[in-house]
């Protein structure tokens, strides 16, 4: 009889594919046990974090964890947890929280190679809360809360995809500055609704229930913002206007670069 040869039990295939596993495994391991803090200690001297934003107290492990931000001296406390990896979309989700001292956002982020990412998110913002912020752009104070009820917008080759969201408010009085005072009137529940597709990102406000708007705002591919504010507004606010205006008329439009340094 003949003995047939044996085949040696690493081939070169194999170990090729041991390897691979054992990395996957280390940085598996990795990324479940190493401390956020200690990444975050060798991380921000290369950030490049805004004046505006500082992190600090960073905890927990890579996987799962939580970190205090200032924002314009504002302290948010931010979680997170990472989700089991989709390999066949190259993809990694991403749960988050975002707290304040008053309000709440809570969503998740799914990132996908090479460049594309989806965020759905929820939550409550008490308006008082950022007051100070407020007043000083020259904005309109709301009473009470902004529920944001569902936001989910898509981010593809360097620019927004589809997205929809809409937030609520229950009513009550607006203040804004008229002047060297303060004017204020009592308005109806009003809704926002986000619609983005194509690259360009449009916002809508009305009153709850009514389809016409009192505002529209449009991010534009090209980075511009455009904002448009109609007649309605002021008859909400109970405050005079032309009498050949119409409700639909818009009197009040600026176009300008939504960050700074943006092209005009």
């Amino acid at each position: 009889m003949t003995e047939s040869p044996t085949s040696p039990f690493l081939r070169p295939a194999k170990v090729v594919w041991l390897t691979l596993a054992g990395l996957l495994v280390y940085l598996v391991a990795l990324v479940i046990l190493l401390p956020a803090g200690w990444l975050w200690h060798w991380i921000e001297p290369h950030a490049g974090l805004p004046d505006q934003v500082r992190i600090h107290q960073v905890s927990g492990r890579v996987w799962e964890g939580e970190a205090g931000i200032y924002f314009n001296n504002r302290p948010l406390r931010v979680g997170w947890r990472l989700g089991m990896p989709d390999v066949s979309k190259l993809g990694l989700p991403l749960s988050f929280s975002v707290e304040s001292a008053y309000s709440q956002v809570e969503g998740r982020l799914d990132v996908s190679w090479p460049g594309s990412a989806k965020v759905s998110a929820g939550g409550l913002i008490k308006v008082r809360e950022f007051e100070d912020l407020i007043r000083r752009s020259g904005g309109a104070m709301l009473e009470g809360d902004v529920a944001i009820e569902r936001l989910v917008l898509e981010w593809r080759d360097g620019a927004f995809g589809d997205g929809r969201g809409v937030a609520r408010w229950s009513g009550g009085e607006v203040t804004w500055p008229m002047g060297d005072g303060v004017q204020s009137a009592q308005f109806p529940p009003m809704e926002a609704v986000l619609n983005a597709a194509a690259g360009q990102v449009s916002l809508k406000v009305s009153e709850q229930g009514k389809d016409e708007p009192v505002a529209l705002a449009d991010i534009f591919p090209d980075g511009m913002l455009e904002i448009q504010v109609f007649k309605r507004m002021v008859d909400l606010a109970g405050q005079s206007w032309s009498g050949a205006a119409q409700p639909g008329d818009t009197i009040f439009r600026v176009r300008q670069p939504l960050l700074p340094g943006g092209r005009q």
